[in-house]
């Protein structure tokens, strides 16, 4: 202290300068440091190039086939003289809310302000054709978040058409998609590179969706515990393919270890996605051909494929450069090294990244709750939701089968007429489709009507009104036309037990009858049209 108190004054003046220009020197140096952490952390972008290639590609021919179901089954099934009438149930909303605004805000879509038969169609086919751009190469952030409206809006009054979880999956996939791209620039490879937040968040989307099918299963049917819901599976999902008969004649042994890679595989696999390259790589492979297994045995919609888009983002140019041809490999290696970083991208990246943490609160607490919900969305927007699949296995496999009659008057005599459906087992003898990733939407919802009565489906009962009537709309659902030159005068419904016949016979199937579903009814049934009355469905 004595030999800086014999200092004079200005040298001590430049001490404490100095002192203090340590500290500008040392905190500049820590902003430095701070910045060159998150040059290298979005530099890691520059690596996902083809990665974001493949997973916009993946994307563009989901959009396509969701687009073309909507534009081919919108207008029979929601249109103005559909089965259930769109018009109906947003008119409905706005009742109970009190106000159109209040419906808007609850039930967000583009139909608000036009649902006629013509809007329906044109709508999904302009969504068709851009979902045609994505696909061919071309996608930049208008585009997609047209897209991901355009889908909002058709999920939002499909009702219980629409009301499977990979609706929501697909909307929240199309949400982070359109973040992945500048936004105007649509170009395969264009100067921006990838934001690798975007692809942390397609991570977190597919760990979200493979935990949660792992735990309802889990918590839910007693055969996942005992190893043997894959004796049933195969032969009782919703709609089944050929390969489908094959697998359920499979070996017990071969179910039990099916099972039980089906839980490695949506609980364990799903944490090394964030883990370093080599663990990522391994558990996308992982994931992707469990995906790949689950679209060879059956017909599950585009729900496999749609759930494969997250697990690319596993994946790095490293990775993929190997299976992808020589030209695009070059041209993504070209991009890195010309592109150029973007502070504006990695700021709306970390902008995504808070709001997508913000939302997924709900999701995580529904995942580690004893009640746990199964396909479920938090907000209105459906941008971060909790997903699970097949948390129940039926052991048996019912089929509701239509048939009508010409016949004035029935009796024992009578002759019925079997409709057929585009997809649903009905005819023991004929093979079942191939159709996925298309959805015939009613031979689905068929499905769960079967296991329920028809006081629990009453769409049915206009079903069966539009038979009644030959309505062409609602024929082109359907394979066949028993009566192409006049309506039926009766139309009634049979519950049928199916079994998937012995391989070796020609037939597929194996059915016997367990009773009446619908009474026969016709167009001057009283209480059929007090009940249509009801529902303001008597067309």
């Amino acid at each position: 202290m004595l030999e800086v108190e014999r200092l004079p004054h200005r040298s001590v003046a430049k001490a404490v300068l100095s002192v203090e220009g340590l500290r500008h020197a040392l905190a500049s140096v820590r902003v430095m440091n701070d910045e060159n952490i998150l040059d290298k952390l979005f530099a890691g972008g520059n690596s996902y190039w083809l990665t974001r290639f493949v997973i916009l590609r993946l994307l563009g021919f989901v959009y396509v086939i969701a687009f073309l179901v909507a534009a081919q089954q919108l207008v029979p099934l929601i249109g103005e003289h559909g089965l259930t009438p769109a018009n109906h149930f947003l008119a409905a909303i706005q009742s109970q809310l009190g106000s159109r605004t209040a419906g808007m805000l609850r039930v967000p879509t583009l139909f608000w302000f036009e649902n006629s038969d013509s809007a329906l169609s044109i709508f999904a086919w302009i969504g068709f054709g851009l979902s045609l751009v994505v696909l061919g190469g071309y996608a930049n952030a208008i585009i997609l978040g047209i897209l991901w409206a355009m889908y909002l809006s058709i999920v939002h009054i499909g009702q219980i058409w629409y009301g499977y979880g990979w609706e929501i999956q697909l909307l929240e996939t199309g949400f982070l998609s359109i973040f992945l791209c500048p936004l105007i620039d649509g170009r395969p490879f264009p100067r921006c590179r990838p934001p690798i937040l975007v692809f942390w968040l397609f991570r977190w989307l597919g760990f979200r969706i493979m935990i949660g099918a792992g735990l309802i299963k889990l918590r839910g049917d007693s055969c996942w515990r005992a190893l043997t819901c894959l004796y049933y599976h195969y032969e009782t999902q919703p709609i089944p393919n050929p390969i489908s008969r094959y697998l359920h004649f499979a070996p017990h042994w071969f179910h039990k270890f099916g099972t039980a890679w089906n839980h490695f595989i949506e609980l364990v696999v799903p944490w090394f996605s964030f883990g370093p390259r080599t663990a990522r790589h391994i558990a996308g492979v992982l994931l992707v051909s469990f995906q790949i297994v689950l679209i060879i045995s059956g017909n599950l919609s585009f729900l496999n494929y749609v759930t494969i888009i997250p697990f690319l983002a596993c994946f790095d140019d490293t990775f993929l450069r190997h299976f992808l041809p020589a030209t695009l490999v070059r041209r993504a290696e070209r991009a890195a090294q010309k592109s150029e970083p973007s502070r504006i991208n990695n700021a709306i990246a970390i902008v995504l990244a808070v709001l997508v943490a913000y939302l997924s609160i709900a999701p995580v607490l529904n995942l580690v709750s004893g009640r746990q919900l199964m396909n479920y969305s938090y907000d209105p927007l459906d941008l971060v939701n909790t997903y699970g699949a097949f948390g129940t296995v039926g052991r048996e496999r019912d089929e509701i089968i239509f048939e009508g009659t010409t016949d004035a008057i029935i009796t024992g005599d009578t002759k019925w007429k079997e409709y057929k459906f585009k997809a649903k087992p009905g005819d023991p003898n004929l093979r079942p489709p191939f159709v996925a990733p298309y959805q015939p939407r009613i031979d689905w919802q068929i499905w769960f009507a079967a296991m329920a009565s028809p006081a629990e489906y009453p769409w049915t009962l206009h079903f069966v009104w539009k038979l009644l009537h030959n309505d062409r709309g609602t024929l082109s659902l359907l394979a066949n036309n028993p009566f192409p030159n006049e309506p039926p005068r009766y139309i009634r419904a049979r519950l049928y037990r199916y079994q998937f016949a012995p391989l070796g016979e020609s037939a597929w199937w194996k059915r016997e009858p367990i009773g009446e579903w619908l009474p026969a009814l016709s167009s001057d049934d009283a209480q059929l049209r007090r009940l249509l009355t009801a529902m303001d469905w008597l067309d």
